[in-house]
């Protein structure tokens, strides 16, 4: 990925379906949190190969991958998957969204999780959760500035970077999404 100029988020950025072939560019941003930020627990950032397996995880009950274009650059990606694996979570999803470093702080990760929002209602999901690793403040503001209401925070559960780390859990209604 290489960077690019500041551009204007709202006439600059496409929101599109991600395709197999994002699948290095999703791994490195991911990897990029993985070694240096709280959102993620993973210590090891997983494999170009572990990432498209993910993909395709996730796109083949046909749940919401998108990605953030800008040109032939990946500025973010987020993705809903079923919050519990057991049957009467059906109807409930779990986002996940990460940014590109260069793109930090321009509001990708906003237009990604507006992007989000109606295509989970599509899949059926009623209720969207986010889970919060390290309780950033710049993810719960995002969440928050697009309808999600705190609704717990588990104390002291990760550890990561020398130091013990809280998760946030946010939700929002889907039903206005219909």
């Amino acid at each position: 990925m290489r960077a690019t100029a500041p551009m204007d988020v709202a006439t600059d950025q496409l929101i599109r379906d991600v395709t197999e072939d994002d699948a290095e560019a999703v791994q490195k941003i991911y990897a990029h949190h993985v070694l240096h930020g709280t959102a993620s627990y993973d210590y090891e950032p997983p494999s170009v190969e572990d990432t498209l397996a993910k993909i395709r995880r996730i796109m083949a009950p046909g749940w919401p991958f998108l990605v953030a274009a800008r040109g032939d650059d990946v500025a973010g990606y987020c993705y809903a998957t079923q919050f519990r694996d057991r049957e009467g979570y059906r109807f409930t999803c779990e986002n996940s969204i990460y940014v590109h470093p260069n793109w930090l702080g321009r509001g990708v990760g906003k237009q990604l999780l507006k992007a989000l929002l109606p295509r989970a209602s599509a899949c059926g999901f009623r209720t969207m959760i986010a889970v919060i690793g390290g309780a950033e403040p710049a993810s719960i503001g995002v969440h928050a500035s697009c309808g999600f209401e705190e609704v717990g925070r588990l104390r002291a559960v990760g550890f990561k970077h020398g130091r013990w780390l809280d998760n946030v859990y946010m939700q929002r209604s889907l039903m206005d999404q219909e």
